[in-house]
């Protein structure tokens, strides 16, 4: 068994995959106790929050600020008020004046305020401009102006008796808080989704919970599929043209369009994840079967099978003893693309919206059903389904690469 180990973690391709699928393992057990909560708690009214640290502005008010005062601040407060539309806006009266298109660089915003303010003349007429298009560009000069010179912000309260409005506060450009000293922030590093919940959150949790019906369906289709294999494989006859009549009759009918049936059947309400894993462990039996039947049947009539039917060995003991040592790197091989494949069944499922109840849990391809369904991909929102994608194709990769290191291990074929 140690020289096995050895062998098996001295593969490269086992060992990375190992390593992948390990990390995979801690984070959906460590991110819970460090970040613990409800993964499907509402924390945002609006949908599709972008990645970033968020802190409540009402506590930012109440917090004691620093003056500091950064040489870049207002060009980089007045990038970020201009909106494309008074970029293009821009160019075009820069042009209409007989600006060179090669002088004018959009892309960079410090440069075409700074061309704005020596070309711009609110008197100028250029040919072919209307006069609500020149009233247009006087707003837009009075807001970069406005902009480059703003006044100092005033809070108010209302005051309970008089019923006015007296300042409380007043916050320059300069005034500054230190995000440790407001009580209220809230890190989200992948934003939040079409419900408003925290993505990362929810994705670890989805995670988890894919793992959980990878392994059940992956351990039921194994055991189905192992049973069956080593009976047929070992007994023969009639026993076996059975078994590979129902195993053909199972083939003939594609397995996924056997599991939309169903789950189908079953209705959204009884779905929850542990009977999506059932149903796809019932279902995905087929190939597993029969593998380990042709590999019994080169095992049967080895010389220590005959010998322990000599000596009268049960069919159990046999079959325990003297044959499935034989195959289990094998089965252990299945087992892992089982649970591959499992996982992307029940992604594939909910992507057509026959997966666990939404209500109840999260799962992988819960995520990416929701992320599609709201539009994520045409909004910009690559938070809401590209780590998604992300996690599904590393489970996928680390589970077949760990497979392929075994093969090459326990398959002589393969040995360098």
């Amino acid at each position: 068994m140690k020289n096995t180990l050895k062998q098996v973690f001295h593969s490269p391709k086992f060992v990375v995959g190992f390593v992948i699928f390990a990390f995979m393992l801690l984070t959906i057990i460590i991110y819970p106790i460090i970040s613990p909560g409800d993964p499907l708690q509402m924390i945002s009214k609006g949908s599709f929050l972008k990645p970033g640290i968020y802190f409540s502005v009402y506590d930012s008010i109440n917090t004691e600020s620093k003056t500091i005062d950064l040489p870049d601040a207002n060009a980089k407060r007045l990038t970020n008020k201009l909106s494309d539309t008074d970029k293009v806006s821009m160019v075009q009266w820069l042009t209409a004046v007989g600006v060179p298109a090669e002088d004018i660089d959009m892309q960079d915003s410090s440069s075409l305020i700074k061309l704005w303010q020596e070309k711009y003349d609110p008197t100028a007429k250029p040919e072919g401009m209307t006069m609500a298009q020149r009233n247009f560009y006087k707003r837009l000069d009075k807001s970069l102006d406005n902009a480059l010179n703003e006044q100092p912000l005033v809070v108010s309260a209302q005051n309970t008796e008089t019923q006015s409005l007296d300042e409380i506060k007043k916050i320059s450009d300069t005034d500054y808080v230190n995000l440790s000293d407001v009580p209220n922030v809230k890190v989200l590093p992948l934003g939040t989704d079409n419900f408003g919940d925290d993505v990362l959150k929810k994705l670890v949790s989805a995670t988890r919970t894919s793992l959980i019906i990878g392994l059940i369906a992956g351990s039921i289709a194994t055991l189905i599929g192992l049973t069956l294999g080593l009976l047929a494989g070992y007994l023969g006859g009639v026993i076996d043209d059975f078994i590979m009549f129902i195993t053909n009759l199972f083939t003939v009918i594609p397995s996924f369009v056997l599991l939309i049936l169903i789950s189908y059947s079953i209705g959204q309400d009884k779905r929850g994840a542990s009977t999506v894993a059932i149903v796809i462990g019932i279902t995905s039996w087929v190939w597993t079967t029969r593998s380990v039947r042709s590999q019994v049947i080169s095992l049967r009539n080895r010389d220590h099978v005959n010998l322990s039917k000599l000596s009268g060995h049960s069919l159990f003991s046999i079959i325990t003893k003297d044959i499935l040592p034989y195959i289990a790197s094998y089965v252990v091989m299945a087992f892992i693309l089982q649970i591959s494949s499992a996982i992307l069944a029940e992604a594939s499922l909910s992507m057509i919206g026959l997966g666990p109840k939404t209500a109840d849990v999260s799962t992988l391809g819960l995520m990416m059903d929701w992320a599609m369904s709201y539009s994520a991909h045409l909004n910009g929102a690559w938070w809401a389904y590209f780590p998604v994608i992300l996690v599904i194709a590393l489970i996928s990769f680390s589970l077949n690469l760990m497979n392929t290191g075994l093969d090459q291990v326990f398959n002589p074929t393969l040995r360098d």
